[in-house]
């Protein structure tokens, strides 16, 4: 488990909290201690791929602290494990969104249990496992090519070059997210967002635009049809993957 590297989040590092941090090095994960207050918060999960969010007895973080947690957990992709007494975990898991927390523990925490949770979780997170998933769909091979090459180290990319294969694909697998292009012949992008909107089963994925016509009527005629965003072709890498990242964190 090289490279991966965790913090434990709590009011102190008492005695049960080195255990785990121990176990935690044992089994080849880098592990530290961050107090919950703001300011170490902000630096210290800089560079972890998980949080372990101890509460300990008659302990609770503020909720400043909290709010500010959830902030960096969304903009860095970061998911928690969560102990605590019961009553504790329900109070957290009230003001942390679901899909933040990874898996609880109730106090006392079974060891062999957790660490199986922590060596689980980077298993999945070498496999791409929780990655968002996007499918391109665009008739320009070489336009598919760059945009997977642009996207393949953050996102699990699959790729389409008409829209009727789209559809098959589709047929067979999730998706997140699909960024479409506009233009195709044959098939065009309207009529592919008109098939997935009158489909039960991919009515409701997100569609983003591709769309090589930058005009005032053309970017009308894309934005008539609702989608979910749209992109000129022209875009460069960054601002691609910094729209995506926005895109996601805001419908989480």
């Amino acid at each position: 488990m090289a490279g991966n590297s965790m913090v434990v989040i709590g009011e102190k590092e008492s005695f049960i909290v080195r255990v785990l941090i121990q176990k935690a090095q044992a089994a080849g994960c880098a592990t530290s201690f961050v107090h919950w207050t703001v300011n170490d918060i902000s630096k210290g999960i800089e560079g972890v791929s998980l949080i372990t969010f101890y509460i300990d007895e008659n302990d609770m973080p503020r909720e400043d602290a909290v709010h500010f947690l959830i902030d960096e957990m969304r903009d860095k992709s970061l998911q928690m494990i969560l102990i605590g007494e019961q009553r504790d975990i329900e109070r957290v898991s009230k003001m942390v969104p679901a899909e933040l927390i990874y898996q609880t523990f109730s106090r006392p925490v079974d060891n062999a249990e957790y660490v199986k949770a922590v060596t689980d979780y980077f298993k999945k997170m070498a496999t791409g496992e929780f990655r968002k998933s996007i499918l391109v769909v665009d008739d320009d091979p070489q336009y598919l090519t760059l945009v997977r090459e642009w996207l393949k180290e953050k996102y699990k990319v699959s790729m389409a070059n008409s829209g009727l294969q789209a559809i098959k694909w589709l047929g067979k697998n999730k998706v997140d997210l699909i960024l479409l292009d506009h233009e195709m012949p044959i098939t065009s992008g309207p009529q592919v967002l008109e098939m997935l909107r009158s489909d039960e089963e991919t009515k409701t994925i997100p569609v983003m635009f591709l769309t090589g016509k930058s005009d005032k009527e053309s970017v009308m005629a894309v934005v008539a049809l609702r989608p979910e965003g749209y992109f000129l072709k022209n875009i460069g890498r960054d601002e691609l993957l910094e729209k995506l990242q926005e895109f996601f964190i805001l419908h989480q």
